[in-house]
């Protein structure tokens, strides 16, 4: 069974096992300890996510970071919310 938002966690946890920072590591950073509770194996998060997000979405978006970080921390919510009925 396919979670809204499955493919930002997973794109997310390969590109933190890689040490990649990117929009999705940075999403999966945030809901680490959210996402370990769901039974993910989750590698250790970036730091300072939240900002982190916000600044590499304000450098590729200009005045549209705001809306899209958003939107991308609502689908990561709907994933986490939907892990956890699943579970």
């Amino acid at each position: 069974m396919e979670l809204p938002g499955q493919e930002l966690v997973e794109r997310g946890l390969a590109d933190l096992r890689r040490g990649d920072k990117t929009v999705e590591a940075l999403l999966v950073s945030i809901a680490a300890p959210r996402l370990r509770a769901t039974g993910l194996d989750v590698p250790e998060p970036l730091p300072d996510p939240e900002l982190s997000l916000y600044e590499l979405l304000r450098r590729e978006h200009g005045d549209d970071a705001h809306g899209r970080y958003n939107a991308l921390v609502r689908r990561l919510v709907s994933y986490e919310r939907a892990a956890e009925c699943a579970r």
